[in-house]
């Protein structure tokens, strides 16, 4: 554990692996879960012609669930759930990336930045394919797409006349290998690197100096009287990802300094989960 003008930091040589994936793994699964109806019925709305077949969210929602049940709102969720792969790779990539320039530079900003952009690089390299695919399924069916207007999977069964027949991940996959070749998979990559990437890069320097703002304003605060805890500094601070709040100067992935009467520099910190 680094200690920097005796704030201790954690950095990834710290962390339990273990336990830090797992629980991950778990908490981004329970955020989808709840979520993805409404991607669902965003990407519809996005492709269809019109208000062809919907006229806005609830309209898209109540016809969803009539025509299809819910399991319609979840369509293309298995293979979405591949993108936890991604989240976990941008973690390691950001966490390790620093850890390679630290060996090289002293400046927060440079390996924020740096790591930030490697890492958006990596995630949206695993996640584009998944949600090309994804989309695919979520449209299937529906006259919209232009996969499906260009190429249903195969024909419906014959124990199903006059049912529209929905392809399996398979067909889906082959059919856009056929129509596209692998480039069709990597469909909105440009874009999707060109959104994300900056993004990625800018918020992990500015999420340091916003917490160095705030320690700032804790150390302002315990020391101008009992009101906050007092000399005792015992005030909890908010964290930007842990919203029950910390103790000030055990923060994790960006603990800075809050003694000294200048505001801290945001040159200091370790990682955390950020955007991918």
């Amino acid at each position: 554990m680094e200690n920097k003008r005796n704030v201790p930091i954690i950095e990834w040589e710290d962390m339990d692996k273990r336990k830090f994936y797992l629980f991950g793994v778990l908490m981004t699964m329970a955020i989808r879960l709840s979520i993805y109806p409404f991607t669902l019925i965003r990407t519809r709305l996005q492709v269809q012609k019109g208000k062809s077949l919907y006229t806005g969210t609830f309209d898209a929602f109540a016809k969803i669930v009539r025509a299809e049940g819910m399991p319609g709102l979840y369509r293309g969720f298995l293979v979405n759930t591949f993108t936890l792969i991604s989240g976990q790779c941008y973690v390691t990539t950001y966490e390790l990336t620093r850890t390679y320039l630290s060996r090289r530079s002293s400046s927060n900003v440079v390996k924020s930045v740096v790591a930030g952009g490697a890492a958006s690089l990596v995630a949206q390299t695993i996640t584009v394919p998944i949600d090309v695919v994804s989309q695919h399924l979520m449209v299937q069916g529906q006259a919209m797409g232009r996969f499906q207007a260009s190429s249903p999977p195969r024909q419906p069964p014959p124990s199903s006349p006059g049912r529209p027949f929905i392809g399996n991940t398979k067909d889906v996959v082959l059919g856009i290998a056929r129509l596209d070749g692998p480039r069709g998979f990597y469909r909105g990559y440009a874009a999707s690197l060109m959104t994300y990437i900056p993004n990625s890069a800018l918020w992990w320097p500015f999420y340091h100096l916003y917490t160095a703002l705030v320690h700032h304003a804790q150390r302002v605060s315990t020391s101008a009287g009992p009101g906050c805890g007092g000399a005792t500094g015992s005030c909890h601070l908010l964290h930007p990802h842990q919203p029950h709040g910390c103790h000030p100067g055990t923060s994790t992935g960006g603990g800075l300094p809050v003694d000294g009467a200048d505001v801290p520099s945001a040159d200091d910190g370790g990682g955390c989960a950020g955007p991918e």
